[in-house]
């Protein structure tokens, strides 16, 4: 399937995004490829699964089935002029390698692609891909802390920057945000507060805390790990 895209070339700024490809239609992909669909993006997904390829095409602005590690198959498809291209093909690493290469080699900008392992990581990360995803991994560090930490949600966004929703500690309830001193015991940021049954809003110097109280709180990793335990 040939697309007419010489008009447009990958763009760095996010606000300007309007199309994605994703190389790999598998459980990860389809689903990476029906959100940005839902969200007005347009979207060509391509895999080598003609039945995959079928199943999507009624939901996708494009859908084509092709050899992502060939290049002239990624030329023919457009692929480089696309905004965004995801390569979603994780757990077939020489897969993954060639089509990266390619498409790198043909000057693609807005790169990420999804890894299945540490070693696949850091080859994607050695080619010069600007953004890795590893689902698995971050899934499982935010199960680990949901299940060992006070965190009811947590969002790992690499550099070793997170982000929890927490129960607010008994330490910090009836105390003003000013007073509470949690920037200074665990090097965290509580950045928004949400009482019971109410909307969330962002934390001010003369907030005060409350019994009920859901807390966004953001900083690095390992203090956020000890707010988690000691707050």
């Amino acid at each position: 399937m040939a697309r007419n895209t010489s008009s447009r070339r990958g763009t760095s700024d996010p606000a300007q995004i309007r199309s994605v490809a994703v190389l790999g239609l598998g459980r990860f992909g389809s689903s990476l490829a029906l959100e940005l669909e839902s969200q007005g993006i347009e979207v060509l997904g391509v895999d080598a699964d003609e039945e995959i390829v079928q199943e999507l095409s009624e939901d996708l602005n494009y859908a084509a089935r092709a050899d992502i590690s060939r290049a002239d198959a990624l030329a023919q498809l457009g692929v480089a002029e696309m905004d965004r291209v995801v390569v979603a093909v994780g757990s077939r690493i020489e897969t993954s390698v060639l089509t990266c290469s390619h498409l790198l080699r043909a000057g693609v900008t807005g790169l990420w692609a999804k890894a299945d392992s540490t070693a696949h990581e850091q080859i994607l990360a050695q080619l010069g891909v600007e953004h890795v995803i590893s689902p698995q991994a971050a899934m499982g560090r935010r199960v680990a802390h949901l299940l060992a930490d006070s965190a009811q949600d947590w969002t790992d966004y690499g550099g070793g920057f997170v982000m929890g929703r927490f129960a607010a500690p008994t330490s910090l309830i009836h105390r003003m945000a000013a007073d509470a001193g949690i920037e200074q015991d665990f090097g965290v940021r509580i950045v928004a507060r949400r009482a019971m049954g109410g909307r969330w809003e962002y934390v001010a110097a003369q907030t005060v805390y409350a019994p009920g109280d859901e807390l966004i709180v953001a900083g690095n990793y390992k203090d956020m790990e000890r707010f988690g335990r000691e707050a």
